[in-house]
């Protein structure tokens, strides 16, 4: 009797040991606005739009196979979550495009039955900014030599930018807003004088951006070796 006693525990020790190295590790990848592609746990102050691939990474399963739910919240208040919806694979993948903060949840369960213990990543879209100067100095000295959004922009999902004439002609236009005007019309130099942009953008919380504003283009303009395009 106590042998047997033994042998149970022992099992027991033994399915313990098992079901403990059975895991999961979530991984959220993305790449960063520098190009750098990164895996992590949790996402901080990120721009929209964010595309992100999910992996579970499991280990300890052995010759057992599982079943995966990817359950996709949003904070809606304090300690308060909003289901989304659900993925199932393995591994997925999702664009955030709008702002708030998110808690995506990993359950996997065993083709036994049994459940690991879940995980989740947590991922901060920041709300969205964009303004434009009303200057700039295309001389080729290196500085402010394209008309563009000021540095620091973020969570833009949507973009359009257009360069008219005092006499309403369309010079220029773009649609990413980290590229710009570099002065020119059909690959001549436009004069020195006042401009006009017309921007149409959305952000990833929903603010609508109409701007209309002067361009003033100063191929002369040199300060102490800067420019100013405030």
């Amino acid at each position: 009797m106590k042998k047997k006693c033994i042998l149970s525990l022992f099992t027991l020790i033994l399915v313990s040991l098992s079901a403990a190295a059975q895991t999961v590790s979530p991984k959220a990848i993305y790449t960063d606005s520098l190009g750098v592609t990164n895996e992590v746990t949790s996402i901080t102050d990120a721009q929209a739009p964010l595309e992100v691939t999910f992996k579970a990474n499991p280990s300890g399963l052995g010759s057992n196979t599982a079943s995966y739910e990817w359950h996709f919240r949003r904070e809606t208040g304090t300690n308060k979550l909003e289901e989304m919806f659900v993925r199932y694979e393995e591994d997925t993948q999702y664009t955030f495009n709008e702002s708030g903060t998110y808690s995506v949840l990993l359950k996997a369960t065993l083709d036994d039955g049994s459940e690991i213990d879940p995980d989740s990543i947590k991922i901060t879209i920041s709300d969205s900014w964009l303004e434009f100067p009303n200057a700039f100095t295309p001389n080729g000295d290196g500085l402010n030599d394209t008309y563009h959004a000021k540095a620091g922009y973020r969570s833009i999902i949507s973009f359009k930018a257009t360069i008219i004439n005092r006499w309403g002609q369309k010079l220029f236009s773009w649609d990413d807003p980290a590229k710009g005007w570099d002065g020119k019309y059909r690959g001549s130099d436009c004069k020195e004088g006042v401009y006009f942009v017309i921007v149409k953008a959305r952000g990833a919380d929903g603010k609508e951006y109409n701007i209309r504003k002067d361009v003033n283009l100063l191929r002369h303009y040199i300060d102490g070796g800067s420019t100013s395009g405030k």
